[in-house]
């Protein structure tokens, strides 16, 4: 049992950590799904974007928020081992699927279905929803350190205290999303997976916008 399972915190950084059926149910969806590098790094979004959206000032439930960030790398699950779709949208459907289930409404389902679709898609998020926006800011601050003076001390010092990031953080969620993403490399065009191929993978081949112009078919 990992220790997220075994006593999910009251508050983190100042932040409440949702422990509505709802949340819970995300919760454990997750952690049954996912390696603990990826829910431990979903918990951190999760915080991470719950303290960028009170700096804002802007609205975001905070269910809905610990839903899109504990789907979003959902994709990435062995569920998915024949999917030909970006891991994202995968992502996105499973958790529409899991909101539809819990009777969630319907801006609230597209809300966090783009939200988590485009979160790995530079500078579409900012200009979608505040959901969308405080989720992709978080998944860079954890992934990137962007942004990470926007954060008090004090706040990392908590945040890391309950969701380590553990030795080797770095390799293993590049490994987990290349071993996500290995079997449907087209799926990974103009997208930052196929930076994550390109490391990994010595037999993978990027595709080239220009090439795939230049190598059309069609006659000028």
């Amino acid at each position: 049992m990992s220790s997220q399972r075994a006593a999910r915190p009251v508050e983190v950084a100042g932040v409440r950590i949702p422990h509505t059926p709802l949340a819970i149910a995300a919760a454990d969806t997750a952690q049954s799904s996912l390696p603990e590098v990826v829910t431990a790094h979903a918990s951190r979004v999760f915080v991470f974007a719950s303290l960028a959206a009170q700096r804002e000032g802007c609205a975001c439930e905070p269910d809905t928020l610990y839903v899109a960030a504990m789907f979003a790398n959902m994709g990435l699950n062995a569920a998915y081992a024949h999917s030909a779709l970006r891991y994202e949208i995968d992502g996105a459907d499973a958790a529409y699927s899991f909101l539809q289930h819990q009777g969630a409404l319907a801006d609230v389902l597209d809300d966090v279905w783009r939200a988590i679709a485009l979160h790995m898609t530079p500078g579409l998020p900012a200009g979608i929803s505040p959901l969308a926006r405080v989720l992709s800011s978080a998944v860079r601050t954890d992934l990137f350190a962007d942004d990470l003076d926007a954060y008090t001390h004090m706040e990392r010092a908590a945040l890391l205290a309950t969701y380590p990031r553990g030795a080797g953080f770095k390799e293993k969620i590049i490994e987990t999303i290349g071993h996500g993403v290995m079997h449907r490399p087209l799926s990974t065009f103009g997208t930052l997976s196929a930076d994550v191929l390109d490391r990994i993978n010595p037999d993978f081949y990027r595709l080239n916008f220009c090439g795939l112009i230049l190598g059309s078919p069609l006659k000028d």
